[in-house]
């Protein structure tokens, strides 16, 4: 079987071997691949800079209220205040008070508090 050995493809090294500069037309496959790889960086670039763009315009439209919108808001009237019965008549305090509204501007300084 020692006479079946296939032939090798590559020698082995016997000796050492001297820096080979690249030959013309290796210089071209990787000048043809750096610009490869430049084009394909740059056309990503493009395509994330379009889509952010297209995605704050959407965006920016989302925000615009209608025009009919405003002018339903002109057009309906005041809310009356929220009553509350309860803090009219004097049994809890007021969530909001006002300045007029306090209890010790209603009476007089010669009047007692009722008990």
């Amino acid at each position: 079987m020692a006479g079946n050995v296939p032939p090798r493809i590559v020698e082995p090294i016997q000796t050492p071997q001297h820096y080979a500069p690249p030959n013309a037309r290796e210089l071209r496959m990787q000048a043809i691949y750096r610009l490869q790889v430049g084009l394909i960086g740059l056309c990503a670039m493009l395509l994330i800079v379009g889509l952010a763009n297209i995605i704050m315009d959407r965006a920016r439209l989302g925000d615009v209220r209608e025009p009919v919108e405003q002018v339903v808001a002109v057009d309906t009237q005041a809310k009356k205040p929220a009553s509350e019965p309860l803090a009219d008549i004097g049994v809890v305090p007021a969530a909001d008070p006002t300045p007029g509204s306090s209890p010790d501007a209603a009476q007089p300084s010669g009047a007692v508090p009722a008990p």
